[in-house]
């Protein structure tokens, strides 16, 4: 799966609460509303910015603090095609894999915003098209790669009946 797009850049310890904040997920479950507000306590302008298949970089721990598993989700219907940080709360990287938005581990200190980006999932590489560089990234699982591409565990387990095995 090769993914292209820009990078918008974010910093260290991005939480749930600055992902989506919890004053709106008890206004509307509807995940397109949701996803108009997206990142905004961060950056008000990113929903506006954002276009369909750009990644949101990240510096370390993102997606900690709370369980919310609508931070991916709204990610997701926001039109970002992946996460693309040092470190990720694992609760977070369960629910986005679950919900079919890719999160990857990497160096991302020489990414900057507006860096155009090509993701290859399966072979674990991220070339920064702006930069002429490339970044190794540890390949996803088998397991996940198909999670993904079903576009979430639901989807997956509704199309195949089981859990995947490796």
């Amino acid at each position: 799966m090769i993914l292209k797009g820009k990078a918008h850049r974010f910093g260290d310890d991005v939480n749930t609460d600055y992902i989506i904040s919890g004053r709106y997920k008890f206004k509307t479950l509807d995940m397109k509303e949701l996803a108009t507000h997206v990142m905004e306590d961060l950056d008000p302008g990113f929903y506006s910015r954002v276009e369909e298949g750009d990644f949101i970089v990240a510096g370390s721990n993102f997606g900690c603090g709370s369980s919310r598993e609508q931070a991916p989700l709204a990610i997701k219907y926001a039109g970002v095609s992946a996460v693309i940080s040092e470190s990720f709360a694992r609760i977070y990287f369960r629910n986005s894999i679950n919900n079919g938005l890719p999160s990857i581990v990497c160096d991302s200190s020489g990414i900057e915003d507006g860096d155009e980006l090509e993701v290859d999932l399966e072979n674990g590489t991220i070339k920064d098209l702006t930069r002429g560089t490339e970044i190794e990234t540890s390949p996803l699982p088998k397991v996940m790669l198909d999670i993904l591409n079903e576009g979430g565990l639901v989807p997956f387990i509704n199309k195949h009946g089981r859990l995947p095995v490796e």
